[in-house]
């Protein structure tokens, strides 16, 4: 009897220990990937779904252009309210995600609002529309990309690369490269320390970009000229950038974003004039909603793709042991009891 409950536990023990493998080398990695049904959150949701982030930067510098009847090219000072959303578009990974980029690839919409909170007053906005990589969340090489701006260059033309909205799952203690909308490519981010926010381990990453000039058309140079030095005849705009983020590492989840922006226009003669210098933070609000989400998502991931596994394994190792030991013990309590029986009978023989 023992032998035979020792077959049928070492079975479920084998049994339980290939479970535990199909969870750690092939259900984990389909959990740690972009899914194709990500979409923004709803009311009261806060696991698998996108919310909107927003940064301010208090007592900012700025330029503000409005035409019509009576323009204004102004510098101004003010809080700025920094807004970005990504739109999932399931309909155009399936009709456009095709041939290399098929199966591993989907396709995001990206938007952005900076606006003027004492004025309700929208300084500027972007609209950009990409593929990424699933597994590592960077752009993924597309033709139809493309990112709407008032930017230097005037057009939508624009290669992305790196990362843009979030970090790959499994995110590493090391340099990324980074996508930069102003310079429209990539720049190394770095690794800094890891550090605990809301009671969440992140990793700090920073991106610094030197004082670059920007490549303005001369109509735009020109008017900017014309507002801002009176009497120059050339000049230029550079743009300069820290860029800090705090990523979760197990879902490469932005959790808090801080940008120490700066554009300045240097004319040829006169006094540079700041149109931006503003420092933008992620608002305390888009921190707690990162941190929930994160802390959520990670929990399943850790579970399916560790804490499942490691748990099934030990449970499938015991019951192989404990069949061994019972399957062992089995014979040998046979073997004993078939050794009596001759004993018993030899003794019989000889009486």
């Amino acid at each position: 009897m023992k032998a035979r409950w020792g077959a049928v536990l070492f079975g479920i023990g084998v049994f339980v220990v290939v479970i535990a493998a199909g969870c750690a080398f092939y259900v984990a990695p389909t959990v740690a990937r972009l899914p194709y049904d990500l979409a923004m959150c709803k009311q009261g949701e806060t696991e698998g779904c996108l919310r909107p982030s927003v940064a301010r930067a208090e007592n900012a510098r700025f330029l503000q252009t409005k035409g019509g009847d009576t323009p204004v090219v102004a510098i101004q000072t003010g809080t700025l309210e920094s807004v970005t959303e990504v739109q999932p578009r399931p309909d155009l990974t399936d009709k456009e995600m095709t041939g290399p980029l098929e199966g591993d690839t989907v396709v995001w919409d990206g938007y952005g609002t900076v606006k003027w909170v004492e004025q309700n007053y929208m300084v500027s906005q972007y609209k950009a529309e990409l593929a990424i990589d699933r597994d590592t969340a960077a752009a993924a090489d597309w033709k139809k990309q493309y990112l709407q701006d008032a930017g230097p260059q005037g057009d939508s033309s624009v290669t992305f690369a790196g990362q843009l909205y979030k970090f790959p799952f499994g995110t590493g203690k090391k340099t990324y490269q980074y996508f930069d909308r102003d310079l429209r490519k990539a720049l190394p981010m770095q690794f800094q320390d890891t550090e605990v926010i809301k009671g969440l381990e992140t990793y700090r990453f920073q991106q610094v970009i030197p004082e670059t000039p920007l490549n303005f058309s001369a109509e735009r140079l020109s008017g900017l000229l014309n507002a801002f030095a009176k009497g120059a005849t050339s000049g230029q705009v550079t743009y300069s950038n820290t860029r800090t983020m705090w990523v979760e590492p197990v879902t490469g989840t932005l959790i808090k974003v801080q940008e120490q922006q700066k554009k300045t226009l240097t004319p040829d003669t006169g006094t540079p004039t700041a149109l931006l210098d503003g420092n933008f933070v992620y608002t305390d609000q888009t921190i707690t909603n990162n941190v929930t989400s994160a802390g959520d998502t990670k929990s399943q991931i850790l579970l399916i793709s560790r804490n499942l596994p490691i748990g099934l394994a030990v449970l499938g190792a015991l019951l192989l042991i404990l069949g061994l030991y019972l399957v062992t013990a089995g014979r040998r309590s046979a073997a004993r009891h078939r050794a009596e029986e001759i004993s018993d009978a030899e003794s019989g023989v000889s009486a």
